[in-house]
């Protein structure tokens, strides 16, 4: 008799009751380290849905907290590519740990699918309140600064969100991909009335990095523009060094 047999059975049904002690926070940690262990020695999906759950509290010490989510990633990337569907699944569901799961689909995809998950999740995401911006965010930020053709129609619908630091996240990484599309768009959040003025900055840094002028709607720019921002002789954004 093996030692999960013992404890109960080594398949998925086992793994899904070590749920509660994977995220109790108080009590005995040996009791949640152990059960960690436990699931990184099954070999079953349902094992890595389990562990994911760990990410979704935070227990004291912080500097146990910390070892243990470390602990984590080592244990799922133990899984290899069969921890790529229950990872991406807890992607889609949870509105946390989004940067852990990002993490660890790093770990195990090359960039252009864990890019392809990222817009997907974006793309739903677009049409989708949250009270809490975090994962929105987190996910844009990761495809700031990555070049592929999938990235500004999945970015573009996030400028109408209800939270700043989303457009904000938004404008950051369309500038870099100079979409033509996202021209007016960006101007309108720019000049519309009832936009923040640290959102009015960053779409002029957007305007700026990709290039586009403001043609047909110079009137409005000009009053919004501050140092270091100035139009050319052309209409463009440009930045003073």
């Amino acid at each position: 008799m093996g030692i999960f047999d013992f404890l109960g059975g080594s398949g998925p049904e086992k793994a899904l009751k070590l749920k509660s002690k994977v995220t109790q926070k108080y009590g005995d940690p040996t009791t949640r380290q152990k059960a960690l262990q436990q699931l990184g020695e099954m070999k079953y999906p349902e094992a890595v849905t389990v562990l994911l759950h760990r990410y979704t509290i935070t227990v004291e010490p912080l500097t146990t907290d910390a070892d243990e989510k470390e602990h984590v990633f080592e244990l799922i990337k133990g899984f290899g590519k069969d921890a790529v569907p229950p990872v991406t699944e807890f992607l889609r569901k949870n509105e946390q740990a989004t940067s852990w799961a990002l993490r660890i689909l790093e770990a195990l995809l090359p960039e252009s699918e864990v890019i392809d998950i990222v817009v997907g999740a974006l793309n739903t995401l677009s049409a989708q309140y949250m009270r809490d911006p975090e994962k929105k965010v987190v996910l844009l930020h990761y495809v700031t600064d990555k070049q592929d053709p999938r990235i500004a129609p999945a970015v573009l619908p996030h400028l109408d969100d209800m939270a700043d630091e989303v457009k904000i996240a938004a404008l950051k990484a369309l500038g870099p991909q100079k979409h033509e599309p996202a021209r007016e768009p960006i101007l309108r959040l720019l000049t519309t009335a009832d936009t923040a003025r640290r959102v009015q900055v960053a779409a002029l840094s957007a305007l700026q990095e990709s290039g586009f002028g403001v043609q047909g709607y110079r009137e409005k720019v000009e009053p919004l523009l501050s140092d270091p921002y100035y139009l050319d002789g052309n209409g463009v954004v440009q930045r003073r060094s």
